[in-house]
């Protein structure tokens, strides 16, 4: 056993590895353990399989080398019960009554080994060698992708794919200069954050940085925050109160889903940018502001002047320079690398040491096509990271549309009937504008043609009527 030739840094690997070994007989079990920790593994031993599955819930161990045949529990019962606890966890299985089918059906259930009684030692320890590398390797895989991460965090932004580096040096290249900025991209896309970089890069970043989000108040409200009033000026103005503007005075106000307000307050937000002027409700006084000014946006707004819901004059105030943020469906990439920061942050602040995610769940991620985009993958990630009770998150730990992603599919294929082909071509497009939420812009991209093109087919009759309504 101990003549097996030892790795480079093999010592220092097998301490990082502790063992658990569970056997009904307590001779076998005081050899195992005695060789192993003689190996330099940090070995316990116990004959009883609920003292084996409490040291895997606890985290005591890594690997379990665990008898086949045992009383009240046989292996595979075992076995299942181990990985149910942490998908993460190896087991080595033993057994008396060896066979090749055994070994594979083992394999099959998530074994990592199987091994026939005597034990083979040199055996066993070729494994447990190779899962004590594996455990280094990862540690090391783990500081250099934390110290990567550290890299690639652009002001509280994490992205390393192309299209978000190139709005990260879009950003700094407009933060240089105190300016208006127009922020588009769909909703969880990370608008705000983008918004805080410009702030905290400009020249003014030592001053104020208001927030507001336009679409959570009505006109009166929202009037009242940005521009303040006076008392007296409307019911429950009980005393006077400077706005949002006056209070981010030589900063930065973000506006946040400016295309949900109305005509009317996009005019009072045009002199404040013309003329840089404000006046509170209800007051005759004007008052001079010197702020940038920050809007974001989830809607085309190009689409919204055609359709006259937006004013073309604000639009070119502040679409002189424009940020897209694209939505995560457009840079997987980025996925692990913001699974790992969600996992840092969330197992600091919930006090567990999660290590990662099992593969089968990193697949899952990376399926899905994320259309509630950086937001509802950390809403994922949080959510797990409370639920987890192992090392390793694993697909139990999130929600049920994740785990059951295609639930749906049966049922669309039994109402599926015969269509011709003008109609299946109306009914996609349909859907793709429903998907798009009535942009016909990105209608158009999504579907690859042009928009006339799909401006004339929304103007085609279907059965007496427009071929697709107009969202």
């Amino acid at each position: 056993m101990l003549a097996v030739e030892e790795r480079p840094g093999a010592e220092a690997a097998r301490k990082n590895l502790s063992v658990c070994v569970v056997d009904d007989e307590s001779d076998q079990v005081d050899l195992t353990t005695a060789r192993l920790q003689k190996a330099g593994f940090h070995t316990v031993g116990t004959t009883n399989a609920e003292d084996a599955l409490q040291s895997v819930k606890t985290g005591a161990c890594r690997v379990v080398v665990a008898d086949v045949k045992m009383p009240g529990m046989d292996g595979l019962a075992f076995l299942e019960r181990i990985l149910k606890c942490d998908p993460g966890m190896f087991v080595v299985l033993v057994t008396g009554y060896y066979s090749v089918d055994a070994a594979i059906e083992a394999i099959k259930h998530g074994a990592y080994d199987f091994l026939c009684k005597p034990v083979d030692y040199t055996r066993l320890l070729k494994a447990l060698d190779d899962l004590a590398e594996n455990f280094t390797q990862r540690s090391q895989i783990r500081d250099l992708e934390d110290k990567l991460l550290d890299n690639l965090l652009f002001h509280g932004i994490v992205g390393r794919s192309p299209a978000m580096l190139e709005v990260f040096d879009l950003t700094k290249k407009i933060a240089r200069h105190y300016t208006n900025a127009l922020i588009t991209g769909p909703t969880g896309s990370g608008k705000e954050l983008i918004a805080r970089a410009l702030h905290q890069m400009s020249p003014v970043a030592k001053e104020r940085f208001a927030v507001c989000n336009c679409s959570a108040l009505v006109d009166t409200l929202l009037e009242s925050q940005l521009f303040g009033h006076v008392r007296g000026s409307f019911t429950g103005a009980t005393e006077t109160r400077p706005g949002l503007f006056e209070y981010a005075n030589g900063g930065t106000v973000f506006l946040d889903e400016i295309g949900e307000t109305s005509l009317h307050m996009q005019a009072k937000l045009l002199r404040v940018i013309q003329n840089r002027e404000i006046q509170r409700v209800g007051s005759p006084e004007v008052r001079k502001v010197d702020l940038r000014l920050i809007a974001a946006t989830n809607r085309d707004l190009r689409a919204e002047v055609l359709a006259g819901r937006f004013r073309e004059d604000l639009f070119y105030r502040l679409s002189s320079i424009e940020i897209r943020v694209p939505g995560l469906s457009e840079r997987p990439e980025d996925i692990p690398i913001l699974v790992q920061h969600f996992l840092k942050k969330y197992s600091e602040a919930y006090g567990k040491p999660i290590q990662g995610l099992t593969r089968r769940a990193q697949i899952l991620l990376l399926q899905h096509d994320w259309p509630g985009n950086v937001r509802e993958l950390e809403n994922v990630i949080a959510s797990a990271a409370i639920t987890t009770v192992a090392d390793f998150i694993d697909i139990g730990d999130f929600p049920e549309h994740l785990q059951n992603p295609h639930r749906g599919s049966a049922a669309s294929d039994e109402s599926w009937r015969p269509l011709p082909l003008e109609e299946i071509r109306r009914v996609h497009i349909q859907r793709v504008l429903d998907m798009c939420k009535g942009n016909r812009v990105r209608t158009a991209q999504v579907l690859g043609i042009g928009r006339t093109s799909l401006y004339r087919f929304l103007k085609r009759p279907a059965n007496g009527k427009s071929a697709v309504s107009a969202a």
